[in-house]
């Protein structure tokens, strides 16, 4: 199994960028795959996570509105758009797969007990 982010980047407050997480080693319908962010002396925390074989999403309520996450079932891809991009987004975005996914993104569940994480990417957003 492996995950691979890209699409991290420097952009100003306002912009946008789109990451996107390369998965191998099984389908998308196996898992539920998202994104988390850890800031700079911060925990890591869920961002988006979605599993499209149940149709089921979460947006932490900081995105909701501003980022939009999907999945491309033929390509194995997960992506998140992000849009009007603010400083406090600044973090290295990972992606993550784990069966039981959903309840790590909402908080319930730690991070620890996620089974698959790819490596990081960096957004940066100036002001």
């Amino acid at each position: 199994v492996q995950l691979q982010a890209s699409g991290g980047g420097l952009v100003q407050a306002g912009g946008s960028l789109r990451l996107s997480c390369a998965v191998s080693g099984f389908r998308l319908d196996d898992f539920a795959i998202g994104w988390f962010r850890q800031a700079p002396g911060k925990g890591r925390e869920g961002v988006s996570c979605i599993r499209s074989s149940e149709g089921t999403v979460y947006y932490a309520d900081s995105v909701k509105g501003r980022f939009t996450i999907s999945s491309d079932d033929a390509e194995n891809t997960v992506s998140l758009q992000m849009n009007s991009l603010k400083p406090e987004d600044t973090a290295v975005y990972y992606c993550a797969a784990d069966v039981s996914l959903y309840y790590v993104c909402s908080g319930r569940d730690p991070p620890s007990d996620v089974e698959h994480w790819g490596q990081g990417t960096l957004v940066t957003v100036s002001s």
